[in-house]
């Protein structure tokens, strides 16, 4: 009885084998990014709720108040659906590229070779820099190809941004 071929049965002996393993080390996201997306939606959310429930039920009847569960049950949903979203997103720096991950339903996975990278940008809005956040925005010849990591830390994303600029400056030399 054949048990596969010889790579194979090495794999589950757990015998190393000749070609070296590039396994990306992946980083997720700060929490943070996740507190101040749940704290946005609350802040849209809740005034809607209040607004859907106490003006129908102050002008046509206490009934009319129920209008305000839709709005929780979108609050008490997307609370869910963004710990699910921050939970996929996570990147992580190889030899040649970055790797970006992210998506729940639909998994997209970026690859963005550092000698394609012709800008590597930090940016921070006003509300991520109140929770101490930045993110790196990566452009590429192609515009299709551009990726964002959000939310990360201001002096991780420096870092990134830094190590990326070196890493795509040394790698576009030789093109």
């Amino acid at each position: 009885m054949e048990t596969g071929s010889p790579e194979t049965a090495g794999e589950t002996r757990g015998e190393p084998h000749d070609e070296p393993h590039d396994e990306p080390v992946w980083r997720g996201l700060p929490r943070d990014l996740l507190r101040m997306r749940r704290l946005l939606l609350m802040v849209w959310l809740v005034p809607l709720a209040l607004g859907a429930g106490l003006l129908p039920g102050l002008l046509a009847g206490p009934a009319w108040a129920a209008f305000a569960l839709l709005p929780l049950g979108l609050l008490l949903w997307g609370w869910r659906m963004l710990g699910r979203n921050w939970a996929s997103w996570r990147y992580a720096e190889r030899a040649d590229d970055l790797l970006i991950s992210k998506g729940v339903l639909w998994r997209e996975e970026t690859i963005v070779p550092y000698g394609r990278m012709q800008l590597v940008e930090v940016t921070s809005g006003p509300v991520a820099r109140h929770f101490g956040l930045a993110s790196v925005q990566l452009h590429t010849a192609a515009a299709a190809s551009d990726a964002l990591i959000p939310g990360l830390e201001p002096a991780e994303a420096e870092r990134l941004r830094d190590r990326l600029t070196e890493l795509g400056q040394a790698r576009s030399a030789g093109l």
